[in-house]
């Protein structure tokens, strides 16, 4: 047994190594937005922002994307049938420049997903060459869509997403936010990603996403997914499959993000998604989670009860501070990336206890069609035992 229990130690450590080897690749392969050479061949982008009840960002959203120093674009909002005041924000903000117009969306499709659905209705009233989504909650820098635009020019990609830097205000932002980007850099190998065929291999952030309007065309646009609650992941996914070339880029410097304002939204947005980064496969989410438990939960157990002096042999011991403290540095070089905190690093295990209860609200709601953002209730998914 006392054998078994330290192959199975040794087991954990040689995972967390595997998450750790990728995140150190992932560092000199996520590169920044801004250090793209500029070129002087500027292209029409059309940059489209989707808005439901975004009274409080829609403005400086606006505005910054209104000072882009970008010679040829054109931006495009659409009130997604708030019931706040952005209709009226926006009728404001359009007075100030000529460059801007306002849509209001149609009524909503029984099949289609809310802001698939206003994304789509964009899409079809945009002019420009390029196409920009990008979430009302972001600010941009004044040099962000001229770097965009470069960086896919000079490197002949057909899409280039970015990751924003993440504001986090409360605690629970610090707590939870953190999570979503230690995600991506530890289990996303963008070398092989590249490179690779598999479409579960992409990574695609809905907060910034600029498309060649033929690619987007040629993936079906926001219509082939109209029913997926993750729209981005999606498009992403459509984007391998078609063989079209992207890159994920950190935004950090050029785009700002606070993604939610409080506990409540992050507890309601991240269960509305996070069954649904796994397709609603059961068994998949079902063992991810009981083994990313785990390999964080059980190391930590196993030194509490050594420390309590309980019969826990000196290997396992060892072996157990060994995993923690890769488990650290892997947390580290996340929020040391993405200017998080340091010292909220070694508040990994109450991050991990929040995702997990997270996860375990996600599938439920999955289950009982009770998912919502933003006043709205989402349609029941396909869900897949396997």
């Amino acid at each position: 047994m006392n054998s078994f229990f330290v192959q199975h130690q040794i087991g954990i450590i040689i995972f967390l190594m595997a998450i750790l080897f990728i995140a150190i690749s992932n560092i000199g392969s996520l590169r920044r937005i801004l250090r793209h050479p500029q070129t002087s061949d500027s292209p029409r982008v059309s940059v489209l922002v989707p808005a439901r009840n975004e009274e409080a960002n829609i403005g400086s959203c606006v505005r910054s994307i209104l000072e882009q120093e970008y010679p040829n674009f054109e931006l495009i909002v659409i009130d997604d049938d708030s019931s706040d005041r952005t209709l009226k924000l926006l009728e404001e903000l359009r007075t100030e420049d000529q460059r801007m117009r306002v849509m209001k969306s149609q009524p909503l499709p029984q099949e289609w997903v809310g802001k698939n659905w206003a994304c789509h209705q964009l899409a079809q009233a945009a002019d420009g060459e390029l196409l920009l989504f990008t979430d009302a909650d972001t600010r941009h820098h004044p040099e962000a869509l001229g770097d965009a635009v470069a960086t896919l020019l000079a490197d002949e990609l057909d899409v280039v997403t970015a990751l924003p830097k993440q504001e986090i205000v409360s605690l629970g932002e610090m707590l939870v936010i953190p999570f979503m980007s230690w995600s991506i850099i530890s289990f996303l190998p963008l070398r092989l990603a590249y490179k690779s065929r598999p479409a579960a291999l992409s990574a695609t952030i809905g907060q910034y996403m600029l498309f060649r309007r033929q690619a987007y065309e040629d993936i079906g646009g926001h219509e082939s997914v109209r029913q997926h609650a993750l729209d981005d992941l999606m498009l992403g996914r459509r984007i391998k499959a078609h063989r079209l070339r992207w890159r994920l880029l950190d935004g950090s410097g050029r785009i700002n993000c606070r993604m939610y304002q409080n506990f409540h939204q992050i507890w309601e947005g991240v269960s509305k998604n996070l069954f649904a980064v796994f397709e609603y496969n059961v068994a998949v989410f079902l063992f991810i989670w009981i083994w990313l438990s785990i390999v964080f939960f059980e190391p930590i157990v196993v030194l509490i009860l050594g420390l309590a002096i309980f019969s826990v042999s000196t290997l396992s011991i060892i072996l157990a501070a060994i995993a923690v403290a890769i488990s650290l540095i892997s947390w580290g070089i996340t929020h040391f990336r993405f200017g998080f905190p340091l010292y909220l690093m070694f508040l990994y295990p109450i991050t991990m206890l929040l995702a997990l209860a997270i996860a375990t609200r996600s599938i439920l709601i999955s289950f009982a069609g009770r998912a919502t953002w933003k006043e709205r209730t989402l349609n029941k998914p396909a869900i897949r035992w396997w």
